[in-house]
């Protein structure tokens, strides 16, 4: 198999949960020596994880002194317990898809999962919506699911965080992949920092999953 590289799509659509809001810890400071004393300010150095994972990531691939350059540090310094799809637990990445309607259907299947695990009949979450431009070449296994099973398998990631962080080791921008959860819809992932530009903050969205149900409802607010 030959692995191809392709420019991920642009832009870029990620869903964050409103309950986590915009802090801009990144955003203003010049310097790393900077950047490290205003962490320890604001306590986020009280957090060892977070701590760990700064520290696995190259300084030459933190993001600061821009706007909305907290969002993306975010992405790789809190993660999600055991990791994701293409990442394991030590270190983050940005998650992003071709539209917002496969970016629903990403962060609805985990909501409605947390929806079963807490015996409840169906949960409600608000979203932000930001896009990026995504800068690289990425590598490309969408159409690839029956060569790649494992990467693709719907409820393990064990197969496809080895993949991911061999990627990140080997200094490749990340992964472009069909979504496994919206037939049709394209997902990427970035592991560099460096790499994810233009943020830009749109619309808030209320999204809706039963735990009986696999739809979800998906609902744009207004100001």
């Amino acid at each position: 198999m030959t692995d191809a590289l392709s420019i991920p799509p642009r832009p870029a659509h990620r869903l964050i949960p409103s309950q986590f809001p915009p802090i801009g810890l990144f955003d203003t400071v010049a310097t790393p020596a900077d950047l490290s004393a205003v962490m320890e300010l604001v306590g986020w150095t009280n957090d060892r994880l977070v701590t760990e994972r700064i520290n696995r990531l190259p300084r030459n691939e933190w993001v600061y002194g821009s706007p909305n350059a907290s969002i993306v540090m975010a992405a790789f310094l809190h993660v999600a317990p055991g990791g994701m799809r293409f990442n394991g637990p030590d270190l983050g990445a940005w998650y992003a898809a071709d539209n917002i309607r496969t970016a629903a259907a990403e962060v609805g299947h985990h909501l409605r999962r947390e929806t079963v695990v807490r015996g409840a009949a169906a949960m409600r979450r608000r979203y932000r919506a930001y896009t990026a431009t995504l800068l690289g070449d990425y590598l490309d296994i969408r159409g690839q699911q029956a060569s790649r099973p494992e990467i693709y398998a719907s409820e393990s990631y064990a197969a496809s965080q080895r993949f991911g962080e061999q990627i990140r080791t080997s200094g490749g921008a990340g992964v472009t992949y069909d979504s496994v959860r919206f037939i049709g819809g394209t997902n990427v992932v970035a592991h560099r920092p460096r790499n994810i530009t233009d943020i830009m903050q749109t619309d808030h969205y209320e999204i809706t999953a039963q735990a009986a149900s696999r739809t979800i409802d998906v609902r744009k607010l207004t100001a």
